[in-house]
């Protein structure tokens, strides 16, 4: 069970400015001297670096169409163990959750999952009396959902807000926070959204002390404290790795639990473990750095408690795997705005290809399918896929129902997982490589590569979902 005081920080739409004041209220609520958790609804990867500078701690996603509505409450609960109060930042409007299925994986679903009051964010810069027709509709369109405070965003001036507040005065909502318009707060954007705290990090530090001073100037955060210790208690135990990695395959709402074969069982009548005993915890190797940015805190986690040591690597300047290496997973990120840099480093690519040659378990995906291929924008890379790949201009965004179709290092044929893919790339493959998934939804259609031990693909998973993902890999590291 969480008691952790928590609030989720939605809006009418996107671009409204809930980063904004979801990191804002982060910051300046640690500058009190609280222990924040931040958290993210949807499979975003570049707030939570945000978050997570304003904070101290690791910015974690809460999404339910990932990873099932059953895991929502524990994962929130494990990021936010032993914290004074939790930030949720939503995701586009309160109610936009993934296409043609309700409200599955919204900033609504999520805040009735966590029991959390909603404080919605309002841009008024275009408006000043219909503001409480806007806040009456969003507060009553699901009586489930608790709007508990409005914060006015980019209002103009005293004479602008005093209309707003009018107007909000007999909507039963109160006003917790009125902001003015501030350009010092606004961080850059580029083809997929925010450019990544890795990228900027001096200019990042300024943007979010920015927006706690702004939040601070213009909310009231005792009130607003005072609501999130109103959320009560959340039911149910925290999500821990180690259990998830040693207990069969829960229920997923995609498909029915995977049954797991007994182990066989030793003297005394107990059963042994499948998990390799006594022998020394492989080597696994995560990308980092500016060019691959985009993880889940939870995906390391995994690793270890499936018995790996997991030592982060920087593709851009590391010219060498760490040693030991037995396994390689690369994340997503911006490959493509480092090209000239990650195809310069030619160690590096040798030593990738090098174990993807021998048949270690390589997972990569994204911008890790981009690095493995064998150029990016005609410029070499590491060669282990015999596939090309170049920037496009159209957008491939969106959920996806997806179905393994080869048995490879994280996933037996046939198991099926919920993914988001997010890229202006395309990979025009060559042969000898196998489709790594089936897509169900929205369309049929095959993609990625299973080669030996390496898994790519542009689609992002969740590994909390389907935890025997990290302990098959980490079992193959030990075998390859």
């Amino acid at each position: 069970m969480s008691s952790v005081p928590r609030l989720v920080v939605a809006a009418p739409s996107s671009g409204s400015g809930k980063t904004t004041v979801a990191t804002g209220l982060m910051a300046a609520f640690t500058a009190r001297g609280l222990t924040v958790s931040p958290h993210k609804v949807g499979p975003d990867y570049i707030d939570p670096g945000y978050h997570a500078l304003a904070t101290g701690r690791v910015g974690r996603n809460l999404d339910a169409y990932l990873c099932g509505t059953g895991l929502i409450g524990p994962l929130f609960a494990h990021g936010a163990r032993g914290c004074d109060l939790a930030v949720v930042e939503g995701v586009m409007g309160l109610y936009d959750g993934a296409a043609g299925e309700g409200e599955l994986a919204s900033t609504a679903q999520v805040a009735k999952l966590l029991r959390a009051p909603v404080v919605l964010v309002v841009d008024a810069s275009s408006q000043s009396r219909s503001v409480a027709a806007l806040v009456h509709g969003f507060a009553s369109w699901d009586p489930e959902v608790r709007i508990a405070g409005v914060i006015l965003n980019k209002v103009a001036s005293d004479r602008h807000e005093e209309l707003l507040r009018d107007a909000l005065d007999s909507s039963g909502v109160p006003v917790l926070g009125v902001l003015r318009r501030a350009p010092q707060v606004d961080t850059p954007s580029r083809h997929l959204g925010l450019v990544p705290v890795a990228e900027r990090r001096a200019e990042a530090v300024a943007a979010v002390a920015a927006m706690a001073a702004q939040v601070s100037a213009g909310c009231d955060l005792d009130a607003l404290f005072a609501l999130a210790r109103g959320a009560g208690a959340l039911p149910g135990a925290a999500w821990d790795a180690a259990e998830a990695v040693d207990s069969p395959t829960h229920d997923h709402p995609t498909r029915p639990a995977e049954k797991r074969a007994p182990s066989a069982p030793v003297a005394g009548g107990t059963m042994a473990t499948d998990r390799p005993a006594e022998k020394r915890a492989p080597v696994v190797a995560v990308a980092g750095g500016e060019a691959f940015t985009f993880s889940y805190a939870e995906h390391a986690e995994l690793l270890t408690a499936a018995g790996a040591e997991v030592v982060t690597f920087d593709p851009l300047r590391d010219e060498q795997l760490p040693d030991g290496t037995g396994g390689l997973v690369i994340g997503g990120g911006f490959p493509e705005m480092y090209a000239a840099e990650l195809s310069g480093n030619k160690p590096l690519r040798k030593a990738v290809a090098e174990l993807a040659s021998a048949g270690a378990p390589v997972a990569a995906e994204c911008a890790g399918l981009l690095y493995l291929a064998r150029e990016l924008d005609g410029r070499p890379m590491c060669g282990v896929l015999d596939a090309t790949a170049r920037m496009d201009e159209r957008l491939t965004l969106g959920y996806r129902d997806a179905v393994a179709l080869a048995d490879s290092s994280l996933a037996v044929a046939g198991t099926r997982m919920r993914g988001h893919e997010f890229h202006r790339t395309v990979v025009e493959p060559g042969a000898g490589a196998s489709p790594a998934w089936g897509m169900r939804a929205p369309e049929r259609r095959v993609e990625g590569f299973v080669q030996r031990g390496v898994h790519a693909s542009y689609l992002h998973t969740h590994w909390a979902s389907e935890p025997g993902v990290a302990r098959r890999f980490v079992e193959r590291c030990l075998t390859s």
